[in-house]
């Protein structure tokens, strides 16, 4: 029996002055719709350098609402890397598109320009290309030059499933300042960088993308008058103070003020939560290069910035004569819990009947055989990347 502290893979960072944030909302007048919801989403906006931020429920919401402003129809097809988590392609089912799955690398699992154009290629004559969803896979940001013109020239749109990646820097800029895209959305569970309890967020520098976004998020009512298209009642009764208008089939994703105030007091965090993981991850990386294990990581690319959401090597199970459930049994014993990010969802049996072209992605394959994700989050001790790394060796030796 382990005598040291259970390591889980990911877990939140909750401080007194988080604490205080949310007693301080609990004890104000408004609950929800108030204006902790404008705070959150103008000072997330700021960090990012985007024009706008729309807070909601959470990622999947983010996302769905995202793929909704694009009004897509069933010859529409995005293109999705397979490896992420499956609400990024579930969100276009729900829109009534197609999805063709693009593989990726074998070692970070992010989609490339190589396996975006083969996705492309697949798009049929009776189909249109609608859109792309990269995918900044733990952290680690796309390079979304050729992706972005590629869409862009094509009338596509570019929406970045940002989940794992706030705080990171690419080829483009800041992730979510939308620099080659035209959204990006967040994740704010509890092992994200940044958590709200539950939630998500929107970000892009169209104003009118960000009303829309808005209108959708609150069953698609609007509340100023300015913007009414007329009830017809003609007597005087569409005007009055009370009046409101369902102008689109909308949805309830909205943030309360209570997980908004816990994002604003969390934003004031993130420095010190971006500083903690980077040198958590040079730790890990130190304590892999003193062994001869096989185990394969990959280092950032020249010139990006990543705050990484997830640990994740590849480890060559078959080299050492193990499965991976084996590994990761033995682990916890030892007090060190993971956890595998992800299942291919090409591979999944509700999509292997409806993806627009079923077939064998190598990629996402290799990478999910290898992966496995390690203890990664801000209040681990500065010696536990060592003792993990450890207890790795124990086990695979």
């Amino acid at each position: 029996m382990t005598t040291t502290p259970f390591l889980p893979y990911g877990r939140q960072s909750i401080a007194d002055s988080d604490i205080e944030a949310v007693v301080e909302a609990l004890r104000s007048d408004y609950l929800t719709t108030g204006p902790m919801v404008e705070r959150f989403e103008r000072e997330l906006a700021a960090t990012v350098g985007a024009k706008e931020a729309v807070v909601v429920s959470n990622g999947t919401a983010a996302l769905h609402l995202c793929i909704l402003t694009q009004t897509l129809t069933p010859k529409d097809v995005v293109i999705v890397p397979s490896i992420t988590f499956a609400a990024s392609a579930n969100c276009v089912a729900y829109c009534g598109a197609q999805v063709i799955f693009a593989d990726v690398d074998p070692l970070t699992g992010l989609i490339t320009d190589e396996t975006f154009d083969a996705a492309l290629s697949l798009i049929g004559p009776s189909q249109r290309f609608a859109g792309v969803i990269p995918v900044h896979y733990a952290g680690r940001p796309v390079d979304l030059g050729h992706i972005s013109a590629v869409a862009r020239a094509r009338g596509a749109f570019v929406i970045e499933d940002a989940c794992h990646a706030l705080g990171s820097t690419g080829p483009q800029g800041t992730i979510g300042a939308c620099a080659a895209s035209d959204m990006a959305n967040f994740s704010f569970h509890p092992v994200k960088t940044l958590t709200t309890g539950e939630g998500g967020a929107i970000t892009t520098n169209d104003e009118a993308l960000a009303r829309r976004l808005r209108l959708l998020r609150s069953h698609g009512i609007e509340r100023d008058p300015v913007r009414f298209e007329g009830l017809g009642y003609g007597d005087g009764d569409d005007t009055g103070p009370w009046v409101y208008e369902m102008q689109a089939l909308g949805f309830n994703y909205r943030l309360p003020d209570i997980n908004c105030a816990l994002g604003v007091a969390q934003l004031k965090r993130l420095p010190g939560f971006i500083e903690r993981r980077k040198a958590l991850v040079a730790a890990y990386q130190a304590a892999l290069a003193q062994t001869n294990l096989p185990v394969s990581w990959t280092a950032p690319a020249a010139g990006d910035d990543p705050v990484f959401h997830l640990f994740a090597p590849g480890i060559d199970f078959a080299a050492v004569g193990k499965t991976r459930a084996e590994v990761m049994a033995a682990l916890r014993d030892r007090g060190i819990g993971t956890q595998v990010h992800y299942i291919p969802v090409h591979r999944q049996p509700y999509w292997q009947t409806r993806q627009a072209s079923p077939r064998d992605l190598p990629g996402a394959d290799a990478f999910y055989r290898s992966s496995l994700s390690l203890p990664l989050y801000p209040d681990m001790a500065d010696s536990d990347p060592a003792r993990v790394v450890a207890a790795l060796k124990e086990v695979l030796r």
